[in-house]
């Protein structure tokens, strides 16, 4: 597994991953400490409930997303962020279609297996 990504990264370059349910992901960089990554959602799609030990903040590009975290829901739109603790139950769906980017500390060990 790759310890850091390249120091540069362009997104007419970079990979776009289709990772199922109306989402892509592209790898934006890395290393040991950080990871951060932008996804493409949709119109409708969701990013299923669930939970990692990381910490992460995400900050919306574009869209409206409906964010919950820890059973609490608001709606974002582009500029907004949210941090979500490690543990913390979070989804969010996406009814307009949109991208945002997601940043862990640590990086998500299972986004470098892909």
């Amino acid at each position: 597994m790759q310890k850091q990504s390249d120091i540069f990264s362009f997104t007419n370059e970079a990979e776009i991953l289709d990772i199922g349910g109306g989402l892509k992901r592209q790898m934006l960089g890395f290393n040991e400490e950080l990871m951060a990554v932008r996804v493409w959602f949709d119109k409708g799609a969701e990013g299923y409930t669930h939970k990692h030990r990381h910490s992460q903040v995400t900050y919306i590009v574009e869209g409206e997303f409906h964010f919950t975290i820890d059973g609490e829901t608001k709606v974002l739109k582009a500029g907004d962020s949210c941090l979500i603790p490690p543990y913390a139950e979070h989804g969010a769906i996406c009814p307009t279609g949109g991208s945002l980017i997601d940043t862990f500390s640590p990086p998500r060990e299972d986004f470098l297996e892909d």
